[in-house]
C-alpha cells in the first residue's frame, strides 16, 4: 500500500495538539477564510432536492434516457441555486443536488427558502419536455433546513483533497426533509420547524395566504415540519402555454 504509519502519527499528533480556534460567527466565511487550524459556528440554511424512485429509474435498461434525465435534472437545479453570494456549498450526491448557504439573517433564510418554488415549477417543466421526448417523468422531494452549524475544513493539508464539513442539524435534517417529499402524502416541499417560523411572517407580508400554503405535521424523528406545494405563478403560466420560444 506504500502507506507511511508513522508519519500518519505525527500527522495525526500535530492535528490533535495544534491551537484550534472556534470562531462563533452570523455568517459563514469565504473558503479562503478557512485553514486546518480553525473552524466556524455559524448560521446556515441547506437545501436538498431527491428524486424519488431512483433506484427504478437508474436501472431502466433505456441508458441513453436515463443518463439524459439526470444530467437534466442536476444542469437546472444547479443553475438555480449557483447564483447567490451566499451560497458556500453546492454538489450532487447520488440522486441529490444540494445547496448550503449563509444565512445570518432572516431574510437570507427566507430567500434561500423562495428557490423551493423555483426547483418545484423547473421541475414542471423537466417533464414536460421529458414527456415531449416519450421519456419517464420524475418527481422530487426538496428539503430545507435552517441551524447553527460547526464548520470545519477537513481532508489531507497540502494535497489539495479537502472539503468542508458540516456538523449540526441544518445540512442533516434537509437531506432527510427531502426524503419525505413527494411520498406517502406529503407534498414536494418540506421546510423544518426553524426554517418555516423564520420565513413566513415575511411571506406572508407578500402574500397573506402564505400560512395556507403549508400543512403541519409532526414526526418522532424530524419534530415538527411544513410541507407544501409552492410555485412561480409566471413560471408555471408559461409552461402552462406551452413553453413557448
Amino acid at each position: 500500500m506504500g502507506y507511511d504509519y508513522k508519519e500518519g502519527k505525527k500527522r495525526i499528533k500535530e492535528i490533535l495538539e495544534n491551537n484550534t480556534t472556534v470562531n462563533e460567527k452570523d455568517a459563514v466565511p469565504s473558503d479562503e477564510n478557512f485553514t486546518f487550524k480553525n473552524s466556524y459556528y455559524s448560521w446556515v440554511t441547506a437545501i436538498f432536492v431527491d428524486i424519488r424512485d431512483s433506484s427504478d429509474l437508474f436501472s431502466n435498461s433505456n441508458k441513453v434516457m436515463v443518463s439524459k434525465i439526470i444530467r437534466s435534472f442536476t444542469s437546472e437545479i444547479i443553475e438555480i441555486l449557483r447564483n447567490d453570494a451566499n451560497l458556500r456549498e453546492i454538489g450532487i450526491r447520488g440522486d441529490c443536488v444540494y445547496g448550503v448557504f449563509s444565512t445570518p439573517y432572516q431574510k437570507d433564510i427566507s430567500n434561500t427558502a423562495n428557490y423551493a418554488s423555483w426547483i418545484n415549477s423547473e421541475i414542471k417543466m423537466l417533464n414536460k419536455l421529458l414527456i415531449n421526448k416519450g421519456y419517464k417523468t420524475i418527481k422530487v422531494g426538496i428539503g430545507i433546513s435552517s441551524a447553527q452549524e460547526l464548520i470545519i475544513k477537513a481532508g489531507r493539508e497540502n494535497t489539495g483533497i479537502n472539503s468542508k464539513v458540516w456538523i449540526g442539524e441544518a445540512v442533516t435534517k434537509a437531506s432527510n426533509l427531502s426524503s419525505l417529499g413527494n411520498k406517502n402524502g406529503i407534498n414536494p416541499i418540506v421546510l423544518s420547524f426553524l426554517t418555516y417560523t423564520n420565513i413566513i411572517d415575511i411571506w406572508e407580508k407578500e402574500n397573506s395566504n402564505a400560512r395556507s400554503w403549508f400543512k403541519e405535521c409532526y414526526s418522532i424523528d424530524y419534530g415538527t415540519y411544513y410541507h407544501g406545494d409552492i410555485i412561480q405563478v409566471d413560471f408555471n403560466n408559461w409552461i402552462e402555454k406551452g413553453m413557448p420560444e
